[in-house]
């Protein structure tokens, strides 16, 4: 990583440019006289109407109407091509989504531009930050190579939340619902909106399920503050985001067998976790001039927990006393800062980021004491530079990143330092053929290298051959390049947008379907593989008072191994949310239906989870003081699944989803 330092020095010092995406107006940097305080720090990495990339944005309105402390997965169902599901069958505890069938591990997913993503393993774990949606001012979700972010590969796309605005108006909310499987929720919430000079925001939750499942039970609270200073050419922002959670693990899959009997069976036995996890970031905003600006962040974050693990459970054998125990310890250090420059034609951007992580890893073992103790090393550095120039309706578009990354181990098997390099760079073109009308085009490539879990074939302590020698599933990077070709058309009315992609994989790491002893899913590297589909978005207004949701997909995806051809595990062809609302007076009555196809659980594409029909509503009255809003999921009962595995004897055991359930949250203004 030190020969991607100084380069990414000198882009910083020399070149004019820009990071935000959103457009700026004049406004936005300038101030009339020196009581009006700059505006809010805004680090926005997100896509703009003219950006040639595939999007969707979701409001802070529209996440708070539907947000009751669910894991946040099953809210980013709504949307194309997502697919989730969780290990106790309800919607608290842990949970898990794919993006055109891409695991979570493959989507980069920041806060505020801070990475979500555990640098070893790569996943984002929003149930460690329980309630989170809940303080989101948005959310954008781009899909396919995207524009560029921090931290790992956006390979099948990525996940950007923003913090809530300080500068909104002040208020308080208290919030507090019950609902099946005796899942309930009660937070706080604080908005001072802007005194003078500064701002404040707090908010704090508590949250519980039995979970559907037997012995799946989620206990976790979250807290998240945010101060602000505003001057005329300067401003900052505090945020401090902590969460915990405890568990009864229900991770592993339940032989057909078995839920043929019972449908509420765990096959994990008495295991339990808690996990407590942290973040702190400082932002600044400056002014440079009446057309650029720097933004610059350092942030912090830390991890402390563990988990049991039953060797028995996980065999098929029945359960013991004698437990496994997992720990871990980690700590993420980072900063980014990027230099902003606009025209009325021009936006050019460019940014550095730069972060260190460590996590110590220990097993251990209830009557033998400690087992092993290793130690995880990854650093990481990046540079990009992108520019938007429009020529009357068309708008060219470039973004090119250089990126580096390091693992260390420290362990009782010597391992050298593995090192990968990353040149990613995107090209494309909108143009507005219309009123409200745009159409775009868009190439990308981006590279990823593999993960910890990747690299040591699911061990959490890394084996050694016969030889002594290291034993590595692989160490090679995955590539694609990213097609995507849509339209996007806006009216009084009517928000509609579709789009067809093309993902042409080199060296894909694709789930195989096992697990592994740690409990996440095993991988293989696969020759050559592709996604194609198409992607629709529609909100149609036509009367009034009822409004027309739907977000579908269609996925068309093969992989090519040893002259055999097959379809990728876990991604369905076809999904499709329709939802209908209609509000009169003080009364809301939402009604959305889920269709989801059949999807495979091997590469033999010989296992399948068959397809499926959910039926929701929600029904809500509201007064200017308080509201009332009843959930109801599953409304017609359906049994279903939607993850599982098959093991080599064929045995297959599947991820049993809840049946009908309903939830009352209830939130006071004060």
């Amino acid at each position: 990583m030190k020969h991607l330092l100084l380069p990414a020095s000198l882009l910083l010092a020399a070149t004019p440019v820009a990071l935000a995406q959103t457009p700026v107006t004049p406004a936005d940097f300038t101030a009339t006289d020196s009581t009006q305080a700059l505006p809010e720090v805004a680090v926005t990495y997100r896509a703009g109407s003219r950006t040639p990339v595939t999007f969707l944005n979701l409001s802070g309105r529209e996440l708070a109407a539907r947000s009751v402390g669910q894991e946040p997965s099953f809210l980013l169902t709504q949307t194309p091509g997502v697919t989730a599901y969780s290990d106790a069958g309800s919607t608290q505890g842990y949970a898990y989504f794919r993006l055109r069938g891409i695991d979570q591990t493959r989507i980069n997913t920041t806060l505020d531009g801070v990475p979500l993503n555990e640098p070893e393993d790569q996943g984002a774990y929003f149930s460690n930050y329980p309630d989170l949606f809940n303080s989101l001012s948005s959310v954008q979700i781009q899909r396919g190579v995207g524009t560029t972010q921090n931290g790992v590969a956006s390979y099948g796309g990525s996940i950007q939340l923003f913090s809530p605005s300080l500068l909104d108006s002040a208020r308080t909310t208290l919030g507090g619902g019950y609902g099946s499987f005796g899942s309930y929720r009660a937070f706080g919430e604080y908005a001072s909106g802007r005194r003078g000079r500064t701002a404040l925001y707090a908010r704090a939750s508590h949250l519980h399920s039995d979970g559907y499942k037997e012995r799946s039970a989620n206990t976790s609270q979250s807290v998240y503050v945010s101060g602000g200073l505003f001057y005329e050419k300067t401003s900052w922002k505090l945020s401090v985001l902590a969460g915990q959670q405890r568990n009864q693990l229900a991770w592993l899959p339940v032989p057909d067998s078995v839920l043929r009997r019972n449908r509420r069976a765990n096959a994990n036995g008495a295991e339990n976790d808690r996990f407590q996890q942290a973040l702190v970031q400082l932002q600044n905003r400056w002014l440079v001039g009446s057309r650029s600006e720097v933004n610059t962040s350092v942030y912090a974050s830390s991890l402390r927990g563990g988990y049991d693990f039953d060797l028995n459970t996980f065999l098929g054998l029945p359960p013991t006393t004698e437990l496994y125990r997992y720990d871990f310890r980690s700590g993420l250090l980072g900063a980014f800062s990027t230099y902003t420059y606009r025209t009325d034609q021009l936006t050019w951007t460019s940014g550095l980021h730069l972060s260190t992580y460590k996590r110590r890893h220990l097993g251990s073992e209830q009557t033998a004491g400690e087992l092993y103790r290793n130690t995880g090393y990854k650093r990481e550095g990046s540079v990009f530079s992108k520019v938007e120039y429009q020529l009357g309706r068309l708008t060219l578009f470039g973004d090119v990143q250089g990126r580096a990354v390091s693992f260390r181990y420290a362990g009782s098997v010597p391992l050298e330092t593995l090192e990968w390099r990353f040149l990613n760079p995107k090209v494309g073109a909108s143009v507005a053929v219309g009123q409200g009308t745009t159409l775009y085009y868009t190439l990308g490539r981006t590279g990823r290298e593999p993960t910890r879990n990747d690299l040591f074939g699911g061990n959490d302590d890394l084996l050694a051959d016969s030889t002594g020698q290291p034993l590595l599933s692989s160490t090679r990077a995955e590539y694609v390049n990213d097609h995507e070709l849509g339209i996007r058309y806006r009216s009084a009315t009517l928000e509609a947008s579709l789009n067809a992609y093309y993902m042409d994989f080199q060296n894909e790491i694709v789930l195989n379907g096992q697990l592994g002893p740690n409990g996440l899913a095993l991988t293989d590297n696969v020759e050559s593989s592709r996604r194609t589909g198409l992607e629709a978005t529609v909100r149609w207004q036509p009367l009034p008072r009822l409004t027309l949701t739907n977000n579908s997909a269609f996925n068309r995806s093969r992989i090519r191994e040893q002259e055999q051809s097959f379809r990728p595990i876990l991604t369905p062809a076809l999904l499709i949310n329709q939802e209908a609302t209609y509000q009169t007076g003080r009364w809301l009555l939402g009604v959305a239906g889920r269709y989801q196809s059949r999807s495979y659980l091997d590469f033999a594409n010989s296992a399948a989870i068959s397809g499926y029909a959910l039926l929701n509503a929600r029904v809500q009255y509201a007064r200017p003081r308080w509201e009332v809003t009843l959930f109801g999921n599953n409304l017609t009962n359906t049994r279903y699944f939607n993850n599982g595995t098959v093991e080599p004897d064929g045995t297959r055991k599947y991820f049993v989803q809840a049946p009908a359930n309903f939830y009352l949250d209830v939130r006071l203004h004060i």
